[in-house]
């Protein structure tokens, strides 16, 4: 294992999104298990002689009967999920080589901190810290409901003082399987890679707030497994992928230089808002986000 410093850290959370320039990408067939990222040909960002190497405490490929427990764990104390739909462990499970989250109905409606719960969804969050540097792939099949399927890193803002106390947000991909609302932006939703990077909650007022990011097309996202990656180059390059492919390159808002944890979660967006059958009329796999792997990686010298 290379040289890092290792950060134990637990996460909130918030999400938004963003859209740039669209790019168009196929999407590769089912790699097999590598010692470096999946890139397509003359696409691996490092040209300056060094190698990958594998961050073992973030990637998994969810081979074992159970949730490695070293690695990761569901849900935070301090956010149960956006309502309507509310965290559940009874959610989440591994089985045939995939991390899975299934949607569902709950039996009965839940009242929590005020607000309402009808649905059920889940979170998986990483046990510590991803830093500048590293690179995070993950192959994903979406779910097919109203729901969301995402990808994604953030910070804990509390941990953070002076102008470090402030939330930053590495969404790498969030997208749904149905879309609900009229809203013209978010019709690709279904159908695209969604990125983002986000500055917010600045406790200086010389911080820098907001969004910046990029989508890009491909096939309707529950129809197959894609390949959603970025590269945390620096603080200020971030650059994302696609089925192995270069798609951009974000200079975020603010610098983005403090750890943040990694994110697997189906939720409820509020401006896609739940259809007027329930949206879970579909089957126990169309209801399901599949997590094929997860994998890390960082450059060292040869």
């Amino acid at each position: 294992m290379s040289k890092l410093i290792i950060a134990v850290s637990f996460c909130l959370f918030f999400i938004s999104c963003s859209k740039n320039e669209n790019v168009e990408v196929d999407h590769p067939v089912d790699p097999e298990p590598k010692e470096t990222p999946f890139f397509n040909v003359d696409q691996d960002p490092l040209t300056d002689g060094r190698t990958w190497e594998k961050v073992d405490f973030l990637s998994d490929e969810f081979e074992d009967e159970n949730l490695d427990s070293e690695k990761w764990a569901s849900r935070v104390s301090t956010w149960v999920g956006r309502a309507p739909a509310i965290f559940k462990d009874e959610a989440i499970s591994v089985a045939n080589g995939d991390l899975r989250i299934t949607n569902y109905l709950l039996e009965e409606e839940e009242i929590v901190n005020g607000n309402t719960y009808t649905h059920g969804g889940g979170l998986i969050r990483s046990i510590q810290t991803a830093t500048v540097g590293m690179y995070f792939e993950c192959r994903m099949k979406a779910n097919k409901t109203f729901m969301s399927s995402t990808f994604w890193l953030i910070n804990t803002r509390n941990e953070g003082a002076g102008c470090d106390r402030r939330i930053t947000e590495l969404d790498i991909q969030e997208c749904v399987g149905e879309v609900t609302t009229n809203a013209s932006w978010a019709q690709g939703f279904d159908k695209e890679m969604h990125s983002n990077t986000h500055s917010r909650n600045a406790e200086c007022e010389e911080t820098i707030e907001g969004s910046k990011g990029n989508h890009a097309s491909t096939e309707l996202v529950y129809n197959d497994y894609h390949i959603y990656a970025a590269w945390w180059k620096s603080p200020t390059e971030i650059l994302f992928f696609l089925d192995g492919a270069y798609l951009e390159t974000v200079t975020p808002v603010e610098k983005f230089d403090l750890p943040m944890c990694m994110r697997l979660v189906t939720e409820t967006y509020d401006w896609n808002p739940v259809p007027q059958n329930g949206g879970m009329t579909g089957s126990e796999e169309e209801r399901t986000t599949s997590y094929d792997w997860v994998r890390t990686w960082l450059p060292i010298d040869r």
